[in-house]
């Protein structure tokens, strides 16, 4: 995304400037991983597909928001934070185009009470089997050379 696209999120109330948040940014990236490792050990069946969705999708969310920070924004809402992964060079990054659908899916679980199936629930882990970790190493990378350039 560049400067122009940016400004005009942040006119919109999208996105906010603030101040990079070193901590904030690891404390969501060690948060996401650890929340996917646990979810990870739970046998995938109908009557976990639900909870293993909601709990990666919201660990991939979580790295979205930590990608923002690092860069001196805070999204003001879900589809911006997974917006900004649309920069990540990632080798599975057409993958990035799930987002969207999960973002739906995740809504219908929390609001209408849908029921994720056992494929749906295989399709997110197999995004963060896939990306993940890339995602993971790429913000990593952004705080280091923060860090570094401070």
């Amino acid at each position: 995304m560049n400067e122009k696209e940016i400004d005009v999120l942040v006119r919109a109330r999208i996105l906010r400037r603030k101040q990079v948040d070193i901590s904030k940014t690891r404390s969501l990236v060690k948060s996401a991983g650890n929340n996917v490792n646990v979810v990870k050990k739970i046998p995938l069946d109908d009557n976990s597909a639900t909870l293993i969705f909601r709990e990666i999708y919201e660990s991939i969310r979580q790295l979205g928001e930590a990608n923002w920070i690092i860069r001196g924004f805070e999204p003001l809402n879900h589809e911006i934070s997974l917006d900004g992964f649309k920069d990540m060079s990632l080798k599975e990054s057409i993958k990035l185009n799930y987002l969207p659908r999960f973002k739906k899916i995740r809504n219908d679980v929390n609001y209408n009470g849908f029921i994720v199936s056992i494929g749906q629930a295989s399709e997110i882990v197999d995004f963060w089997n896939k990306c993940g970790n890339e995602i993971i190493d790429n913000i990593q990378n952004k705080l280091n050379n923060f860090i570094n350039h401070k």
